[in-house]
């Protein structure tokens, strides 16, 4: 059996600024984690160095996170070391490295605040998405069950499984009439495990969704699928709008939508909603498209980069 989710992106105390994790071969990308696990680790590391070494800030929610990706993390045991930047009465900023082997693998700033007693300007911006996504479905226990929706569907022919390991590790539904525009995705998503989504989720959730390069491929070469191809991520940025209930939740619906795929490198915003259409977080990617042997070719000196 797969870890769970929580399982899989544990971390515990080292000393009061350096915490341990493991990244689980059930939650890869061929060789590599996939890059939301990596970024909820960094979440479950800051969360635990907020309640713990420095709890007296009563800043448990990450607010803000960019993670620059410097070189393949790889399964197995890896350190996080946490710098102390900016201690303050409404934020917090810490730096954090994660190390494999000696290795400064990915590095990241997080800004910490407690959206529980935030308090300040509010005002309604009347902003969409647009194109609108199809209704929300009828019934989310009858989706789980099997039941048809007219308007979304489990996306169970999901490409490459053996080497994408990951993608078991969730339910994917799209919209059953297709996606509203090429180069753009909606999916409404759950942990396969039954898991809930909590703060520490969304790190994963921002980075699980299907390739925008499947269909835009699909259009320029007659249907003809995509060689296989890897997603590095180079670098994401995480906005968190919304705290999750301390309960979690079990659906959460997801946008992502690339402008410009060039050269072998690509953008991807990504919009996450709540059941009732409040946005939880936004998170902007830059990403590399490479061959899949990337993926799995043999690291050189111990300081490969992707």
């Amino acid at each position: 059996m797969a870890p769970s989710f929580a399982e899989a992106t544990a971390v515990s105390a080292v000393d009061s600024h350096t915490y341990a994790a493991n990244f689980e071969s059930e939650w890869c990308i061929g060789a590599v984690p996939h890059g939301g696990v990596v970024t909820s680790v960094f979440l479950r590391a800051a969360a635990t160095h907020f309640r713990t070494t420095l709890a007296a800030q009563n800043q448990p929610h990450t607010i803000s996170l960019h993670l620059e990706f410097l070189r393949r993390t790889q399964e197995g045991p890896a350190t996080l070391v946490v710098r102390d930047v900016k201690l303050g009465r409404q934020t917090s900023t810490i730096h954090v490295t994660l190390s494999q082997d000696g290795r400064e693998e990915v590095v990241g700033f997080l800004t910490q605040s407690n959206m529980d007693t935030e308090s300040g300007l509010s005002l309604t911006t009347q902003w969409a998405l647009h194109p609108a996504p199809p209704p929300p479905p009828a019934s989310f226990s009858g989706l789980l069950a099997g039941a048809d929706d007219p308007n979304w569907v489990e996306q169970t022919d999901k490409p490459s499984p053996k080497f994408r390991k990951v993608a078991h590790r969730a339910l994917t539904f799209l919209p059953r009439k297709g996606q509203a525009m090429p180069g753009l995705l909606d999916e409404w998503l759950r942990l396969e495990s039954g898991e809930t989504f909590k703060n520490e989720s969304i790190g994963f959730v921002c980075d699980f969704f299907p390739s925008v390069i499947d269909n835009l491929w699909r259009r320029k070469h007659g249907d003809k699928p995509p060689p296989p191809f890897w997603y590095p991520t180079v670098a994401l940025n995480l906005d968190v709008k919304k705290s999750l209930p301390p309960d979690g939740v079990e659906w959460l619906f997801i946008r992502v939508r690339a402008k410009s795929i060039k050269n072998g490198r690509m953008d991807l915003e990504v919009v996450i909603l709540d059941e009732m259409g409040e946005v939880v977080a936004l998170s902007q990617h830059v990403n590399l498209v490479v061959g899949a042997e990337r993926n799995l070719a043999a690291r050189r000196n111990g300081q490969t980069k992707i």
